[in-house]
């Protein structure tokens, strides 16, 4: 049997910066004394003169890279999520989402899966916050190839993006053709009984729990949707309509994030059954990543079980 390949979406962040460098010459990275986990490290090595670490001081960060865009340069911004959402949320607002600059924020660390460092570092309300900023492009890729093809869609985007990257590996699920756009979401799976939208580590979770219901009878639809701001309407109707019931699951607070948008979008357009998988309105815990994600069901094993009560409640 062929072992799947597993990368960290974080890993693909690094290799994707020091690629673009070659081609962007106004692309500039930041960050806040942690090059070595957020891999912009891979970037310095690269093209020392077009990095900058500004230490630990994210807010200042986010106004040094507003400035920068304001010169004509192409920032990326990059420490992890609870830092970046978290600590300089009222510097991306006021000097980044407010005034329109073209600055990209590479939050990574998102999710339990940040494992042992516990709580405190494991942001579960990042995509909610950053989806409040008026503007702002909110992406959570779910793979190393839709991870790199999203830093090089929001270096050419004109204006604020959020990418959320991951801790723990994931299988790779697309091939190089994939064709990535900002706002598109694809179906990996076609289904008529349940439709499961996914992004980050629970996209390929939610593909295994797919092929564990199909042999209990149920078929469901797989559609990942990276870019939770703005959201694919049409593939998430489109889909509600055809199987008449609809399961989110995320890395994240089930309160505004891609189940959030989802409902959002489905009360207001097609009013659908619906249920969300993710972190139930509380704190992580430290922990081993993998048990973690077991324990909050947010892996193939959870999601199937999950989804297999809503479907026959």
């Amino acid at each position: 049997m062929t072992e799947v390949k597993k990368i960290a979406t974080r890993e693909s962040y690094g290799s994707a910066l020091a690629e673009l460098g070659a081609k962007v010459e106004n692309l500039v990275v930041l960050d806040a004394d942690l090059a070595g986990a957020t891999k912009t490290a891979v970037f310095k090595k690269a093209f020392p003169d077009r990095h900058i670490d500004c230490g630990i001081a994210e807010g200042n960060m986010m106004s040094v890279a507003a400035g920068l865009a304001s010169a004509g340069m192409i920032p990326f911004a990059s420490t992890f999520a609870m830092f970046a959402a978290g600590r300089a949320f009222e510097q991306i607002r006021n000097s980044i989402g407010y005034t329109g600059m073209n600055v990209k924020i590479g939050a990574t660390h998102g999710g339990i899966s940040v494992g042992e460092d516990g709580a405190s570092h494991q942001c579960l309300e990042d995509i909610a916050l950053m989806r409040t900023i008026p503007g702002m492009v909110v992406m959570c890729p779910a793979d190393d190839t839709e991870a790199r093809k999203a830093v090089q869609a929001a270096a050419e985007y004109q204006g604020p993006v959020y990418i959320r990257f991951g801790r723990m590996a994931v299988p790779v699920l697309y091939g190089e053709d994939y064709d990535f756009r900002i706002g598109k979401g694809s179906v990996l799976r076609e289904g008529k009984d349940v439709t499961v939208i996914a992004n980050g580590l629970c996209t390929s979770a939610a593909l295994e729990a797919a092929g564990m219901l199909a042999k209990d009878g149920i078929d469901a639809e797989v559609i990942n949707i990276c870019t939770v701001k703005p959201l694919d309407e049409e593939l998430v109707i489109k889909s509600a309509a055809k199987t008449g019931k609809v399961v989110t699951a995320e890395e994240h607070n089930i309160i505004g994030g891609l189940g959030g948008a989802v409902a959002e979008c489905l009360i207001e357009k097609c009013p659908t059954r619906m249920m969300r998988i993710g972190m139930h309105d509380r704190f992580g815990e430290s922990g081993p990543a993998g048990e973690l994600v077991h324990k909050y069901q947010l892996d193939a094993e959870g999601i199937y079980q999950q989804v297999k009560a809503f479907v026959n409640a």
